[in-house]
């Protein structure tokens, strides 16, 4: 096994880390963010799926559930720019920890809400938790994992972790419907996200992060029992690529100073555009759909099963991610998919026959949860390690942050104009989204194949010097 000595010089992290191959380090990393994915996926939609009950039951109007919802995603929006901050201040894997236990406390403490509004309280607080948790994973996965092979991974930790919407909704057709109260189990279910702690003492701190933070000692030492466990399991591992010149050049400090730099600001500004549209498209289908359905005629158990299977394309979405994210460009695969994702969300809202709303649902969930994961791989890409933390966070909240005012104008489209128009409008989300990531979005394939290359002729020629 060759890699550098411990010394207070870059530690070559980033490189060392590409060279890997896949082994149980990465299949343990993969299973406890997907399981924080799970409980995530599970708990963000727990007041969509319940709104339809809780209304008859506290006597709401739709209003006053598009508050609710609303007043979450700014929730979502203030949790993801402060683990942004604190992802780079305290680590990587301490705020994933913070963060899942944080959405985790009160998702519990949603099953003893006595009204609609603290209700509304605990769900903003989970919502805060629920983004943070997201923005920290994401980088964490794309930090760790060789760059070949990170896209793939994120898809396939969100492969595992999409499965707790499905499961979720499937829970909950069956319990809301048993009384008065056991629409609180829903509840329940997503607070055992509390159960992650079991995997924390079986992860890593990013070495990237360490060596950005000029903690090349704590680098170096995790670095080598990554190494030291992955070969083991392969055997000798090959040399990893030299330091290039602008690799080893200080990072300097994250900060919002960051802001005044093209280099940062451009991506961001993309991001936030395929945030905001990803966002009023996503939640505008699925925290709408059962209240809709169940305002147009449709039964609050009916309602609440349809979209139950709808959901069961969406592991299946991420799953066909995972197959297409490293083999074309991740930019052209998310408009492709974007595309696609407009055109059955207005299908399905242009029709009340149930096959069809199960069909064109699956067939939005699908894409929709596979173009989910392709954002996840493309986004960390367009940063530095110094930027990617804060760059991440400030797109995605802001995206979430956009949807404090989708849900009420949801509300005043469904209101005023009608339900067909509520999916028009979701649809021309999807559509502005795919068109201005190919009109601006950036590639980064050819980067990726570039790099893929040079650690390929590096390892000949080591290979030659050491049969030589």
């Amino acid at each position: 096994m060759q890699h550098p000595p411990a010394t207070n010089a870059a530690t070559n992290s980033a490189n060392r880390l590409d060279r890997l191959p896949i082994s149980k380090f990465h299949r343990t990393t993969l299973v406890a963010v997907a399981f924080a994915y799970f409980f995530e996926f599970a708990d963000i939609n727990t007041f969509a799926i319940t709104a339809p009950v809780i209304r008859e039951q506290w006597s709401a109007e739709v209003n006053h559930i598009a508050y609710v919802t609303s007043l979450s995603f700014v929730g979502m929006f203030i949790g993801a720019v402060v683990a942004g901050g604190l992802a780079d201040r305290l680590g990587r894997k301490r705020t994933l920890t913070l963060t899942t236990v944080w959405f985790a406390v009160w998702s519990l403490a949603c099953v003893f809400a006595w009204d609609l509004w603290s209700l509304g309280v605990f769900r903003v607080l989970t919502s805060a938790g629920l983004a943070a948790m997201t923005v920290v994973a994401v980088v964490y996965i794309s930090e760790l994992y060789p760059r070949a092979k990170r896209g793939k991974f994120q898809a396939y930790a969100i492969v595992i972790g999409i499965c707790g919407t499905p499961v979720t909704n499937l829970i909950a057709a069956g319990v809301v419907p048993l009384s008065d109260w056991s629409w609180r189990l829903v509840y329940l279910w997503g607070s055992l996200g509390m159960l992650f702690l079991y995997f924390v003492r079986k992860l890593e701190e990013s070495p990237v992060w360490l060596e950005s933070r000029g903690r090349h000692q704590e680098a170096e030492a995790i670095l080598t029992r990554i190494e030291t466990v992955v070969a083991a399991e392969h055997g000798e591992l090959p040399a990893a690529r030299q330091l290039q010149p602008e690799q080893a050049k200080p990072e300097g400090k994250p900060g919002l100073s960051m802001l005044k730099d093209r280099k940062f600001l451009y991506p961001t500004i993309l991001l936030s555009v395929l945030w905001i549209t990803q966002t009023i498209g996503f939640f505008g289908y699925s925290s709408w759909a059962p209240t809709l359905l169940a305002a147009e005629g449709i039964s609050v158990e009916d309602s609440v099963f349809y979209v139950a299977l709808t959901t069961i394309g969406a592991p299946l979405g991420s799953y066909l991610a995972a197959m297409v994210t490293d083999r074309f460009e991740r930019k052209w695969s998310l408009v492709v998919f974007g595309l696609i994702i407009a055109a059955t969300g207005l299908m399905y809202g242009l029709t009340f026959t149930p096959v069809l709303i199960i069909i064109f649902g699956f067939l939005v969930n699908l894409f929709e949860r596979g173009y989910t994961a392709l954002a996840y791989a493309y986004a960390p890409e367009l940063y530095d390690t110094r930027g990617r933390s804060l760059g991440t966070s400030i797109a995605y909240g802001l995206g979430r942050l956009s949807n404090a005012f989708g849900p009420l104008m949801i509300a005043g489209i469904y209101t005023g104009i009608g339900y067909e128009a509520v999916f028009i409008f979701i649809a021309g989300s999807w559509t502005v989204g795919a068109l201005v990531l190919a009109l601006f979005g950036p590639a980064t394939r050819r980067r990726r194949l570039a790099a893929e290359a040079a650690a390929v002729e590096q390892d000949a020629q080591g290979a030659a010097a050491k049969a030589g």
